[in-house]
């Protein structure tokens, strides 16, 4: 479970901390990210939960992580040009396409994705056929279940992208799609958080079946400096995994 993990590298991020260390100029990793707390955002301390895991394992490897907010399809395409200062973007779910184009980490964290739903039209299925009544909302650009995604390729499910989570959950209240898909621990911040959607919060709900346990990845670039940060990350997250432990 996300919430296991992430409070435990947080114990130790917040409350241990890691020794002061000296960056030199060439130890700056600069990432894109996106705002999608509580794993990412300007607006949390550390910046959510998965940023500062990534900016623990890489401390404790010597290197200072820097991060720039963009939506989501820039995200990814800036990680892209050469001509941009970033080696990568995070946090990704995999895909064998996205395999193609990026070197990914390894796992540092993992989340329920599945359906947001109105409390009064609840939706019961056991196979993703039988979804294909429904109005689904999805992210543009945002990576579902492998299944999902060929089923919305091929348009055997009836889809409506929009640019967030935010929108999609608006959607779905006002609704203009029957599901929305979104990760479990999202859509409970949104719902809490957001202005948008605080009112309206006890009107919708998580469907009690998932699409998948996700993980969470870094996606570097396909470079020489791409997979070494990607090795270096690998190895800073298993000593913090270890330094947490043992705290």
């Amino acid at each position: 479970m996300i919430l296991k993990r992430i409070s435990l590298y947080l114990l130790l991020v917040l409350s241990f901390g890691f020794p002061a260390i000296s960056y030199a100029n060439d130890k700056v990793i600069k990432l894109t990210t996106l705002e999608w707390p509580p794993y990412a955002s300007e607006k949390l301390p550390q910046q959510g939960a998965a940023i500062a895991i990534a900016r623990a394992a890489f401390a404790s490897m010597g290197y200072e992580l820097q991060v720039d907010f963009y939506p989501w399809s820039r995200a990814v395409a800036f990680s892209q040009d050469s001509d941009s200062p970033y080696i990568g973007y995070f946090p990704e779910y995999f895909s064998h396409e996205t395999e193609k184009e990026f070197v990914y980490s390894d796992a540092f964290a993992s989340g329920p994705l599945g359906f947001a739903e109105r409390k009064d039209k609840s939706v019961q299925w056991t196979e993703l056929e039988g979804l294909t009544p429904y109005r689904i909302g999805v992210v543009q650009g945002y990576i579902n279940s492998e299944e999902f995604d060929e089923m919305m390729e091929n348009k055997t499910l009836k889809t409506s992208s929009t640019l967030n989570d935010t929108a999609n959950l608006r959607k779905l209240i006002s609704g203009r799609v029957d599901l929305a898909v979104i990760d479990k621990y999202v859509m409970e911040h949104l719902l809490k958080t957001d202005k948008n959607l605080v009112t309206k919060a006890d009107e919708i709900q998580f469907n009690s079946r998932i699409l998948e346990n996700k993980k969470l990845y870094i996606c570097f670039n396909k470079t020489a400096e791409g997979y070494e940060m990607a090795e270096i990350f690998n190895q800073g997250l298993k000593k913090i995994s270890i330094q947490s432990l043992n705290n």
